[in-house]
């Protein structure tokens, strides 16, 4: 029997706002949920440009960093290669019912729009859709064009919660971390899980 609450796959993208993610996983990994990390060669590229993160590129290097670097049990975090085709995202018979793409970029949108599965995280966003499990997208781009929105649009149909990297103002952020926590925060509510990182509408300072 697992000690984990549940599976979640968290894919990571080349769309700036690698913060985001590794906050996320932060979070999940103490909320004692395993986490499927799946990372685009973009996406370690704009994390070492954002935050200076030099992730390896070897699924299994990557899950010892990353394991060491959020205090992880073992085999909490699972990295996996974009061409894991045997990995357990790939197949609906064993991929988690909870999948967040953060961040999302507008390619990654689109071809997940599109049914397309040229790579893991496409393939297991693609799972998730056909297996009606809970699909959260994080879109950081601006503006966004009329082919962003209408793939959205149609990711929405289906069922996919568009969550945009936008963070409100309302409870005075300090930092940008205070900035981070507004978004990941809003993702944990989606996934129903316990967060006190972002306080609710009402309970925020009075502006002054």
């Amino acid at each position: 029997m697992s000690v984990f609450k549940e599976t979640i796959t968290v894919a990571i993208t080349g769309a700036s706002g690698s913060l985001y993610a590794l906050r996320l996983i932060e979070c999940l990994i103490a909320a004692n949920r395993q986490v499927y990390v799946l990372c685009s060669s973009a996406a370690r590229v704009v994390l070492d440009t954002e935050v200076g993160l030099k992730l390896p590129s070897a699924p299994e290097k990557m899950s010892e960093f990353l394991s060491e670097k959020f205090s992880a049990q073992p085999e909490q975090i699972k990295a996996f290669g974009k061409e894991q085709w045997f990995s357990p995202v790939a197949s609906g018979s064993a991929a988690p019912k909870k999948m967040v793409v953060c961040p999302c970029s507008t390619g990654t949108l689109a071809a997940i729009s599109q049914g397309m599965s040229d790579n893991l995280i496409e393939r297991a966003a693609d799972v998730v859709i056909k297996e009606r499990g809970q699909l959260i997208l994080v879109p950081r781009e601006t503006p966004f064009s009329s082919i962003h929105l209408q793939n959205m649009l149609s990711l929405s149909q289906l069922g996919a919660t568009i969550l945009p990297a936008a963070p409100g103002f309302y409870h005075n952020p300090q930092s940008i971390n205070d900035l981070v926590d507004f978004i990941v925060g809003r993702l944990l509510d989606h996934l129903a899980i316990e967060q006190e990182i972002m306080p609710r509408w009402g309970y925020a300072s009075d502006p002054k």
